[in-house]
């Protein structure tokens, strides 16, 4: 029997993202295909208490099958690698998916600068749902066909309820703060990475960085693509997912 193949989204997004992407993977794949929601997004419930990376983990612990591929995009990156550290029996294998175990621009790291994350912060105070279309613009920056892309993902993500204010405050808190390269470089299970050279969030040298942290890490990355390559490059996507599997 083959194991569970999860794809968790990134911020402002919901599992709806997936549906293209898991409609042409059930013809190749035997096992089962998984999309959950992050908590808060897409309707999903929100934790007790406080949000953050360890209550969103151990809610979503529960949702997921033992020895499951994690295919995560973006601040789902972060999720997968924490479950991968914390509940290491529900992971298998992961698939960072222009993700990153640290997301701000420091030093020595490639990121985004911290005040951009600042400025979304505070237009989410003012107004939700144009931060989010505006994220939506950056994601698909540089994309060969960027206008498709945002057209796409905006379609998708009406399928389902609107995101909770409180999982889109902590989600950008996380993006800022959370730095797991540590963890990242001590991983056990087999990691992949999917990047496009285009991306304006995760740049295209963080691939190169991160097989410096773990000799383990393997990773693709896609000349004419940007933030969302499952959606502009979806062959060239589900052909290396498929070459895992």
């Amino acid at each position: 029997m083959q194991n569970t193949l999860v794809f968790l989204h990134g911020w402002g997004m919901n599992k709806a993202v997936w549906q293209v992407c898991a409609e042409e993977l059930s013809t190749h794949y035997d096992g089962d295909i998984q999309c959950l929601n992050l908590p808060g997004f897409g309707g999903a419930d929100i934790p007790e208490g406080e949000y953050t990376l360890a209550s969103v983990a151990s809610m979503l612990a529960k949702q997921i099958q033992p020895n499951s591929i994690l295919v995560a995009w973006s601040l789902g990156g972060l999720v997968a690698l924490y479950l991968a550290k914390h509940f290491p029996e529900k992971v298998s294998k992961l698939v960072m998916l222009a993700s990153s175990p640290y997301f701000v621009e420091s030093t020595d790291w490639a990121g985004i600068k911290a005040h951009v994350l600042d400025d979304f912060k505070q237009q989410l105070s003012l107004d939700s749902a144009k931060t989010i279309e505006r994220f939506l613009a950056i994601q698909a920056m540089g994309s060969e066909h960027a206008k498709e892309d945002i057209k796409q993902l905006k379609a998708l993500l009406r399928q389902q309820p609107q995101a909770n204010e409180v999982a889109l405050n902590a989600g950008l808190d996380m993006l800022k703060n959370q730095d797991l390269r540590q963890i990242f470089s001590q991983l056990r299970q087999p990691v992949y990475g999917f990047f496009g050279r285009l991306d304006a969030l995760v740049p295209k040298n963080v691939g190169s960085k991160m097989a410096r942290l773990n000799s383990n890490f393997k990773y693709e990355v896609v000349q004419k693509a940007s933030h969302a390559p499952f959606i502009s490059h979806r062959a060239e996507f589900i052909s290396y997912l498929k070459s895992i599997l």
